[in-house]
């Protein structure tokens, strides 16, 4: 009987057998651990097997006393397990001395203690799911803080080397998306005539985000996206208007970060229709909504 660590259960299954010197049908296996990517490359596991070639199985089961020895034999128990081991014992130890003293004290009718282990096999499947999930958000928002405590005191650094006054740097990361909040008395430097700075940094930020951790961005310097937001909301009024008559429209020549503004707006207001970034000759841009099927329909 062998343990047999590796990426992957597959990994694992050929490992047993050269270790065991016979083909994988002949092995007879327990998967103890079933292997996980984890989230962002955090909380990773492998596959972890015990392996045994099934004529051994075969001869150790006319033989209980013997498997059970060789099973003792078997786990590997390290010195911070037996510590810990020691020390929860002690803690149970001086929990149930506490209840004992606290029951002569106050002698009460007993009321039966509950077995973590009798209980969890009449969990229902509903409890079961909602304790996975609730363990799954704990992880994620776990993963979450830690990366957002990690970008946030890179950002720090990389401005702390810039020409800008900048005294306030903080970042949530919720949703696959990082809220970056940067104020200071540079701020509006750090956005540029019309946004230029603040479009340069968005896409930096996002080409370093999106390329090492999967996260999309929504930069906030000052209250530059609130203001941008709201301007464009009230712009696109009458564009919303346009295509409620007509069915269709297009916004004017839009710049940098506020044409993404438009088009998240505006797919918002038209979830039904198609609502795209177009280019024109120029390398000017603006969004177009129209129906899905239009192309289709003037094509027949």
């Amino acid at each position: 009987m062998k343990k047999v660590e590796a990426p992957t259960l597959e990994e694992a299954y050929a490992k047993a057998s050269k270790v065991l010197e016979c083909s994988i049908s002949e092995l007879q296996c327990e998967v103890v651990q079933h292997p996980s990517k984890g989230l962002l490359g955090l909380f990773k596991k492998t596959a972890i097997i015990i392996a045994v070639r099934k004529h051994d199985a075969e001869v150790k089961t006319a033989a209980p006393a013997a498997i059970e020895e060789e099973t003792e034999t078997l786990p590997e128990v390290s010195e911070e397990e037996i510590v810990a081991s020691e020390i929860v014992d002690a803690v149970k130890e001086e929990v149930h001395n506490e209840e004992a003293d606290k029951e002569e004290e106050n002698p009460i009718e007993s009321v039966p203690e509950k077995d973590a282990v009798l209980d969890s096999f009449f969990e229902s499947d509903a409890e079961a799911e909602i304790s996975h999930e609730e363990e799954v958000f704990e992880t994620e928002t776990v993963v979450y803080d830690e990366l957002a405590l990690m970008i946030e005191n890179q950002l720090k650094e990389m401005l702390s080397h810039s020409c800008f006054d900048i005294d306030v740097v903080e970042v949530d990361v919720r949703d696959n998306t990082a809220l970056i909040f940067i104020d200071g008395d540079d701020a509006a430097l750090l956005i540029g005539k019309e946004g230029y700075r603040y479009n340069a940094l968005s896409y930096m930020l996002f080409n370093w985000l999106h390329t090492k951790y999967e996260l999309f961005i929504k930069l906030e310097i000052a209250e530059f996206l609130t203001t941008q937001q709201e301007m464009i909301r009230k712009y696109i009024q009458p564009v919303i208007e346009t295509v409620e008559k007509q069915g269709k429209g297009k916004t004017r020549f839009l710049d940098g970060i506020l044409v993404q503004i438009a088009l998240e707006q505006l797919r918002e207001r038209f979830p039904n229709k198609y609502v795209a970034v177009k280019t024109a000759r120029e390398g000017k841009r603006f969004v177009v909504i129209n129906e899905f099927n239009s192309n289709k329909s003037h094509a027949s």
